[in-house]
């Protein structure tokens, strides 16, 4: 039981990274074209296109808080409870990073279904996702591991 924690940490960073990097979605359009792109691609394409707020705000969602959570997470799997600082950082900044877990995976499953439902382009699911939604799902794991939860005084 006490390897649970390392190995669900690395299994999930590596599903981020390829959840980053792999494709997410295939759109075909017409039956000739299709497309398929990554986190990273989208966030590139809209940077190129000038919607810089949205590709700050896709980014800051989907690669940003993710790697803090990680990080966060490993810190904590690490570090002495005991440490009066690591406990009111973590205490604080992981429960508001868990909300935002599947953010990213929530939007893509809107994308695929306005594709499929506007008869303009077929979409469908593409590794990227899949790792990054195993990713969201065991750093969530971890963290319910390591705080679990806790009787509040009345």
């Amino acid at each position: 039981m006490t390897l649970i924690v390392p190995v669900l940490l690395i299994l999930s960073t590596l599903s981020l990274a390829f959840g980053i990097v792999l494709p997410l979605v295939l759109f075909e359009k017409l039956y000739f074209f299709s497309e398929t792109p990554s986190l990273l691609g989208i966030i590139a394409y809209l940077w190129a296109e000038e919607n810089r707020a949205l590709a700050a705000i896709v980014g800051l969602l989907s690669i940003v808080f993710p790697v803090v959570k990680l990080i966060a997470i490993a810190f904590e799997a690490t570090v002495p409870v005991e440490g009066g600082a690591h406990e009111r950082l973590f205490a604080r900044l992981l429960p508001l990073l868990a909300r935002w877990s599947m953010v990213d995976v929530m939007l893509v499953a809107l994308v695929i279904f306005a594709a499929k439902t506007s008869g303009v382009a077929e979409a469908f699911t593409q590794p990227g996702l899949w790792f990054y939604a195993a990713s969201a799902v065991m750093t969530g794991l971890l963290q319910m591991r390591l705080r679990p939860q806790r009787v509040r005084p009345q």
